[in-house]
This record gives structure tokens, C-alpha cells and sequence, in this order.
């Protein structure tokens, strides 16, 4: 049983997949898994097979290099921050999190 408090991931207002070196879906929070509904459970299905080469290019390179991706998108009337990151184990790359969340259209920026 997992502790309540490792149960963060599915009570977050954004959607979390993870996936490992191969794209191998490992993971999806409950909001990635609504978001992705229409196409069935994905945990266990390969990323690469439902992006762009463009995409994949850059998520291979993530994964070979340890840089991380951010854009932006509009997607269903919702402007979207996407971030994708490497994650490790004992500092060896061993897959890619890609956290995707709404945001205002206009959003402010501070300095700090």
C-alpha cells in the first residue's frame, strides 16, 4: 500500500506520464489518463508510436543529452505549459516525465 502522502501525482491539477528509455509508457496520473481517455489505458504502449518524427528526434535526444523541453500549446480552447524531463536512477537516465498543465492565456512573469 502506498502512503497517502507518495499519492500526490493523482490529486494535482496537471497531467504526469512517465515513460523509460525505450518510451515505454510506466506511468500516468489520473489526470494524464483522462486527458488520453479516448485512446485507451497507454500504460505499457510506446510513446514514439504516436508522435511526430520531429518529436521523437527531440525526446531521443532528451534522453541521450539529459536536456529538458518546454513549450507551450493550445489544445481544446486551453493554452498548456508542456515540460519534459529526464528522470534518473542513482544518476543514470533511465526515461522521460512530461508534466502538462493549463494556464491563463495571459499569465503574469515576475523577476525575482
Amino acid at each position: 500500500m502506498i502512503p497517502e502522502y507518495l499519492q500526490w501525482p493523482d490529486n494535482v491539477n496537471c497531467a504526469i506520464t512517465v515513460c523509460d528509455m525505450d518510451g515505454v509508457i510506466l506511468y500516468m496520473n489520473d489526470r494524464a489518463k483522462e486527458t488520453f481517455a479516448s485512446h485507451g489505458d497507454l500504460i505499457g504502449k510506446n510513446l514514439f508510436e504516436c508522435h511526430s518524427e520531429e518529436s521523437k528526434a527531440k525526446i531521443r535526444h532528451m534522453l541521450a543529452t539529459g536536456e529538458s523541453n518546454a513549450y507551450t500549446i493550445s489544445k481544446n480552447g486551453l493554452r498548456k505549459v508542456i515540460y519534459q524531463t529526464p528522470w534518473r536512477r542513482d544518476g543514470k537516465i533511465v526515461g522521460m516525465a512530461e508534466i502538462s498543465m493549463a494556464v491563463p492565456e495571459e499569465m503574469p512573469h515576475y523577476i525575482r
